[in-house]
């Protein structure tokens, strides 16, 4: 009875290895969608974050034409690696507006300067209450607004060159 004693803690370990290499084989789904998709936008105004950029309201929103809504920070490497794809989003003729959250004027200045500015408002959310309150959990992310200002889509994560046609389907859909 004693030797069996002896291969319990091997047969946990084996158990505890098993397990954690399932979930890094096959992870759960673990990002949280916002649970505004389908509806409008909360009210909310933000102050612009640089003087030759508006800020950026919720009525900014709703003019009848769908929209990205891009939630960003000068600090965030990955809204780096999706500058191009926003660049490319622009140039295809998407208006595309920005949340800037907990950011300075000076760091967002040099972020456009070196990675481009696709945006045409900017509002400043130093305290990333309009993030929270519109579901975004972390940046980047990007919201397709349809034109009376409700969330149509959410893209969780930056946006990679094979996000652009899937953005700019959601986009026409939102029409």
């Amino acid at each position: 009875m004693k030797r069996w004693l002896l291969w319990v803690p091997l047969i946990v370990f084996a158990g505890l290895v098993a397990v954690a290499g399932s979930r890094l084989i096959a992870p759960p789904d673990t990002v949280v969608k916002s649970a505004l998709i389908g509806k409008p936008l909360p009210d909310f105004a933000l102050a612009p974050l640089l003087p030759a950029k508006p800020g950026l309201d919720r009525g900014d929103l709703a003019t009848g034409k769908p929209r990205l809504l891009n939630v960003f920070a000068s600090w965030c490497v990955p809204c780096i690696a999706e500058a191009p794809q926003l660049m490319k989003l622009k140039a295809a003729g998407v208006q595309i507006d920005a949340i800037a959250i907990r950011d300075t004027p000076q760091a967002v200045a040099a972020f456009l300067a070196r990675h481009g500015d696709p945006y045409a408002r900017i509002g400043s959310d130093p305290q990333s209450q309009v993030q929270i309150s519109i579901g975004s959990s972390g940046v980047p992310e990007t919201f397709v607004i349809d034109g009376q200002g409700r969330i149509a889509a959410q893209h969780i994560g930056d946006i990679r060159e094979e996000d652009v046609p899937k953005l700019l389907k959601a986009l026409e859909d939102a029409r």
